[in-house]
Order: structure tokens, then C-alpha cells, then sequence
């Protein structure tokens, strides 16, 4: 069963059992895809890992928007937002801890022969790839700045 699948289904239980929160937020996700689909000239079936990335922008808007939301001093704009962020991560595979990702940078760095901060993209190259949808980029980008020191 692909992703997309996944997701009709989940909505339509979603839908039958009234959780707003995760119908709404799924609904959104699926208009996302369907968007995606028949963007440029011809239409298109989105594979499960154009959809993972089309979950991981909507996730890191999301942080952005609780980020915003916070400053403004509206806490239930940003509570709603850490909900539905929770129910698009439900669909993300797990995250890397912070130990795995040093470990993962440190063989980036010894396999890429990076020696100071000049090396910073091609270390960031080589763990992006490794981590596809485990690890956000700005933990990557942390990670790296923090080994390369």
C-alpha cells in the first residue's frame, strides 16, 4: 500500500471517528499532493518519496509558524500548529538522536577528508544524504558547525 493510500484511508477513519485536528490536517496534506500532481504541464502520480517531502515542508512550516506565533504572544495559534505538526511527523520515519547524527557527521568528515570549516558543503552533502527525512537541516547544519570546531 503506497503513502498515498496511507493517507486516504487514515482520513477517511479520521473523518468517522471526528478528530478535527488530524482530518483537517490531513485534508490539507492531501489538497498538497493533489497540488503537486498536476503542477507543471502534465500530470503526474506522486511517488511516496515526493510525498515525504511534501511532509517535511509542511512540518518545517509549521515549527516557522509556532515560531511566529509564539512571538506574537498567541499560544493557542501555536498550540493548534504543534498538533497538527504531530500528526504530519506521525508519518515521517523516526528521527535521529543527537548521538547518532555526531557519529553520522564524523564518518562524513574522515570519509570526505574535510580538515576545517572551507569543508562545510561537502560534509553537509554527504550527511544530507544519508539522513533523507531523519534528520532536519538545520540539526544537520548544527551538527556539522559543532564537529568541524
Amino acid at each position: 500500500m503506497s503513502l498515498k493510500d496511507d493517507l486516504q484511508k487514515n482520513l477517511t477513519e479520521a473523518i468517522k471517528s471526528k478528530d478535527e485536528v488530524k482530518t483537517s490536517t490531513l485534508r490539507m496534506l492531501k489538497a498538497a499532493v493533489m497540488k503537486f500532481e498536476v503542477a507543471g504541464t502534465s500530470k503526474k502520480e506522486a511517488t511516496d518519496d515526493e510525498i515525504m517531502k511534501l511532509i517535511e515542508k509542511e512540518v518545517k512550516q509549521r515549527k516557522d509558524s509556532i515560531e511566529a506565533y509564539e512571538k506574537a504572544g498567541r499560544a493557542d495559534l501555536a498550540e493548534k500548529e504543534r498538533l497538527e505538526m504531530k500528526v504530519l511527523q506521525s508519518y515521517l520515519p523516526a528521527q535521529l538522536s543527537d548521538e547518532e547524527l555526531e557519529q553520522m557527521v564524523s564518518r562524513a568528515i574522515s570519509q570526505t577528508g574535510a580538515a576545517s570549516k572551507a569543508d562545510f558543503g561537502k560534509v553537509m552533502g554527504a550527511v544530507m544524504s544519508q539522513t533523507k527525512g531523519r534528520a532536519d537541516g538545520n540539526r544537520v547544519k548544527m551538527a556539522v558547525e559543532k564537529v568541524l570546531q
